[in-house]
């Protein structure tokens, strides 16, 4: 029986495995989930992401400007202020977002997160 149920699992998929190492990292998802709305200048999205670091905030930028997902814009001011948009790519990441939210309204209840 034990080796009936090894043979029908299968490995997850590549690109299911990408998506998760990107947006399964904390923080993630919720500077995507911002990033919908509109561009946002660093400290606007630091302010609407309670908890986050300045230091983990421009990591995640970071990572999801290297995957494509947003551009960094300079205002040349004065005062200097960096903004935040997400791509044609970061933006067709809205519906899966969306369908998320509801099965976690679902499935999720208020008050089960362990953080």
């Amino acid at each position: 029986m034990v080796e009936d149920s090894r043979q029908a699992c299968q490995k997850v998929g590549g690109a299911i495995t990408r998506v998760f190492e990107l947006l399964g990292k904390r923080w993630t998802g919720l500077i995507v989930a911002v990033l919908m709305q509109q561009p946002v200048y660093f400290a606007d999205l630091r302010r609407a992401i309670p908890g986050i670091s300045e230091r983990m905030l421009s990591d995640r930028l970071t990572e999801l400007a290297l995957a494509g997902l947003l551009v960094r814009e300079v205002d040349e001011g004065p005062p200097l202020r960096v903004s935040y948009r997400l791509t044609e790519a970061g933006k067709a990441l809205g519906p899966a977002l969306h369908e998320l939210g509801l099965w976690a309204e679902s499935y999720l209840p208020e008050g089960s997160s362990r953080c």
